[in-house]
């Protein structure tokens, strides 16, 4: 079986897309790479889908008839089942806000069209590596924050916080390495990967997800922004 996924069970996606060519197209590469594909072609469909069972991955275009891409995402992150549930845009759209708006819809990553698919790819393994469970089980603790890695939880004072796929590697990172500055570039090569282009204001947005998410009424902001440097998870 192509590209690593013997002996365990392949990653399913879930391909929401109503150009017939494109959605042909995806299939043939995607399974050519060992993933199993299921095939939404308008937002209601693809709800209905991952209400039945639900993929590894969604890869979700932003222009779909009955519902958009970007209300398809928003209702699935409203929903506690799916609320961790992988989402790439895909998107013609080139203006710097309707990417940001993706991200900020929760799209844990986009892709403009046309695209080299070899991208589209390295993109998707990238993020089913960033959302996968931690394997070895542990914990990890700041002030009131704490992350039990092996069951994939986030608490802060007792209560849980939600945290999509690239938010949680995001915190993960700065919980390991507390007090530590670092720079745009250097959270997209330890959270994106050195492989993968994200454009720096992706940091920015993820960042503020997890600032929202983290940081509940009345609570101090763990995050610090450090000008001209960057983030870093620190209570002063």
């Amino acid at each position: 079986m192509p590209d690593g996924f013997q002996g365990g069970t392949r990653p399913s996606i879930l391909v929401v897309e109503d150009e017939a060519a494109l959605l042909t197209l995806l299939r043939y590469n995607l399974e050519k790479q060992g993933f199993r594909v299921e095939e939404a072609t308008d937002g209601q469909e693809a709800l209905l889908r991952i209400a039945e069972s639900k993929p590894d991955l969604v890869l979700l275009d932003w222009m779909l008839p009955s519902l958009s891409g970007i209300e398809v995402c928003r209702q699935i992150r409203r929903r506690p089942a799916t609320r961790d549930l992988p989402v790439i845009m895909v998107t013609a759209r080139t203006e710097n806000m309707d990417t940001v708006r993706a991200l900020d819809t929760g799209a844990d990553d986009y892709i403009t069209k046309p695209f080299a698919v070899e991208a589209l790819l390295a993109r998707i393994r990238a993020l089913l590596r960033r959302s996968a469970v931690v394997a070895e089980k542990g914990s990890l603790a700041f002030g009131d924050l704490a992350m039990d890695q092996g069951a994939h939880r986030v608490t802060r004072g007792g209560r849980p916080v939600h945290l999509g796929p690239t938010e949680y590697r995001l915190l993960e990172y700065f919980m390991s390495h507390p007090r530590r500055v670092f720079s745009r570039e250097q959270l997209l090569d330890a959270v994106w990967g050195r492989d993968i282009h994200v454009e720096l204001r992706t940091v920015d947005v993820h960042i503020r997800r997890l600032r929202k998410a983290i940081n509940g009424e009345g609570e101090a902001d763990l995050i610090r922004t450090v000008r001209s440097a960057g983030y870093a998870l620190d209570t002063e």
